[in-house]
């Protein structure tokens, strides 16, 4: 009976959510792209040089 009453709750629940519209949506998902792109580079680079001093100090 319990998990029934919880259904209902999230059913409930669901209808109160503001869902965003494509637009945002859209601009979320390439705001994301664009930091996880930008943080891949930096790291790659960041990595490159740590090499290039490990190689150079041995």
């Amino acid at each position: 009976m319990h998990f029934f009453r919880f259904l209902v709750a999230v059913k409930d629940e669901m209808k109160q959510v503001s869902w965003p519209d494509a637009k945002q949506t859209r601009k979320d998902t390439s705001s994301v792209i664009v930091v996880a792109v930008s943080m891949a580079i930096f790291l790659g680079i960041i990595d490159y040089l740590v090499q290039i001093g490990l190689k150079f100090l041995a």
